[in-house]
């Protein structure tokens, strides 16, 4: 426990706040998805959330550490994360930081079994897939667009 301390207190301000945020969204974005279903999570997750896509040269590095937040809040957290939970959480807390994602939903097949994942992309680029497991799936195109809200 004193390790796992001493590592959450070298890391820096924003790591810190990403993780304590993803700590926390977890266990609501579960609850909420047994309860109320995809679709009025999703919703719920988009409200406050700004349409302008960040353009700074420090992106990469601010999607890394956010990446490796959720992962380790996933790890250490409350319960066992779904990889959709996880993968919606590193949608929501990128979109707040105004870095547009787009969230990825796959199926497959395995032996008569039916099998689905969820994953997190932008550019085309899986984030939080190191070992590339979302390549074993097909990807619905548009039937689960989570995209940045439309301003009026």
């Amino acid at each position: 426990m004193w390790e796992k301390l001493r590592r959450f207190s070298a890391l820096d301000g924003e790591a810190r706040g990403t993780f304590v945020r993803a700590i926390v969204a977890l266990p609501w974005i579960s609850r909420s998805l047994r309860r109320r279903g995809f679709q009025a999570t999703r919703a719920s997750l988009r409200k406050g959330l700004s349409s302008a896509e960040s353009l700074h040269s420090k992106d990469a590095a601010r999607i890394e550490t956010t990446v490796r937040m959720v992962r380790a809040a996933a790890r250490y957290g409350i319960g066992r994360a779904s990889c959709l939970e996880e993968s919606l959480t590193l949608w929501w807390l990128l979109a707040r930081q105004g870095i547009a994602s787009d969230l990825r939903i796959g199926v497959r097949k395995e032996s008569a079994v039916f099998e689905a994942h969820a994953w997190v992309e932008r550019d085309g680029v899986a984030l939080n897939e190191p070992e590339a497991r979302h390549t074993h799936y097909a990807a619905f195109e548009s039937e689960f667009p989570v995209t940045m809200p439309e301003t009026r």
